[in-house]
């Protein structure tokens, strides 16, 4: 596939995510970790005006100069920007007007791609591809979190279908003591977070082939673990009690009977089903009143052939710090992952939501502890 039809492909799996949306449901913003549906497809329509449009397109006019404060994200070299608790109190521009901006954006490229683009030009452009990617996940959990609280649960689609779960027999994965690779290598896409490969050396460990399930979580819930002290951090047990957790995100105990909202709207909670939408603090504490723990990243990425992986992202103890060698780039896409290498912790595999072609073992995601938006699950080892 050429880079035109990679890019059309792209842009057009955004817009079939927002197709089941109405327009009201593209302006809200409830929480500051979410943001608005059309926020997203503006956004990701002026990455490439940025950074390849402007730059390098002779001739092009800028759609609307004001568009640059109002969808850029935290690029500091790229000048200011509405600040991201206030994207949902953006009325205008309008959805409407967004979508003819991104029409107007792709009618550009598709000129622009018609001759083939300098090698560092065409590596922006693929950047631009996995970052509309990465922002097509992010719609995903962002509408999720939008329509899962609205007191009316309105499904999102009839016609979503969640992915099977591969799950292996009980017995824990013996993984050898030694030196093992860790980081990208060969030929494709990787992000710079992903870099450079190197060598680790890893104790003998043993880790599960499958995620915990939401019937063996519910047995760490009905235990009394969120109000046994012990399991948890202090922060996390700090965390738990200020804001009066009792279950997973999305999780409602109707009729003694507990319910979660799913793609489909409110239902029963499936027991088979891996538990999802956990915070890393209550993935530590889950593990810890197993007697058990989190892998570490490196950990889980020697052993990610041996399992099936996919279905949520994993919780790992590790903290998101740069590898060996880690350079960060110059000018505004250095700003991409370097900067936020702190006070994190690394997520890795994938989730249901992330786009197809999107993983790969050394995908190093990462999150705030406290989160749980995310499409997140826990993999325990010992």
């Amino acid at each position: 596939m050429n880079l035109a039809d990679c890019y059309k492909k792209v842009r057009q799996r955004t817009e079939y995510i927002c197709s089941p949306l109405q327009t009201e449901d593209y302006v809200v913003q409830p929480v500051v970790d979410v943001s608005p549906p059309k926020w997203h497809i503006g956004h990701t329509t002026w990455f490439f005006e940025t950074f390849i449009l402007k730059p390098y397109f002779m001739g092009y006019q800028e759609f609307n100069p004001s568009y640059n404060y109002v969808f850029n994200s935290y690029y500091e070299t790229v000048g200011n920007r509405v600040i991201r608790t206030d994207r949902g109190n953006l009325s205008r521009p309008t959805v409407n007007d967004i979508y003819q901006y991104r029409a107007y954006v792709d009618e550009a490229m598709e000129k622009f791609l018609s001759v083939a683009p300098a090698d560092d030009v065409r590596e922006l452009i693929i950047l631009g591809f996995n970052h509309e990617e990465q922002h097509q996940e992010l719609l995903l959990t962002d509408i999720k979190y939008i329509l899962g609280h609205n007191p009316l649960f309105p499904p999102y689609s009839t016609t979503y279908v969640s992915p099977k779960v591969e799950t292996d027999d009980a017995r824990f994965i013996d993984m050898q003591e030694g030196v093992y690779n860790i980081g990208f290598s060969g030929e494709g896409f990787c992000f710079d977070n992903e870099l450079n490969r190197h060598k680790v050396y890893l104790n003998s460990y043993k880790i599960s082939p499958n995620l915990v399930t939401n019937a063996e979580y519910l047995e760490f819930i009905n235990s009394g673990g969120y109000h046994d002290f012990r399991h948890w951090h202090a922060e996390g047990w700090d965390w738990v009690r200020n804001n009066k957790v009792e279950a997973p995100l999305y999780w409602h105990l109707i009729d003694d009977e507990w319910h979660n909202y799913t793609f489909h709207g409110l239902e029963p909670i499936k027991l088979t089903e891996p538990v999802c939408h956990i915070s890393y603090f209550e993935a530590y504490a889950y593990a810890a009143w197993k007697d058990l723990r989190l892998p570490t990243e490196f950990e889980w990425e020697a052993a990610a052939t041996k399992f099936s992986w996919g279905k949520s992202w994993e919780w790992t103890e590790s903290a998101y710090l740069p590898y060996p060698g880690f350079a960060k780039a110059p000018g505004a896409i250095g700003e991409y992952n370097g900067k936020f290498m702190v006070n994190q912790k690394v997520l890795r595999g994938a989730s249901e939501a992330t786009s197809p072609g999107h993983s790969r073992i050394t995908y190093r995601n990462f999150f705030q502890t406290h989160l749980r938006w995310q499409f997140t699950g826990i993999r325990l080892a010992k």
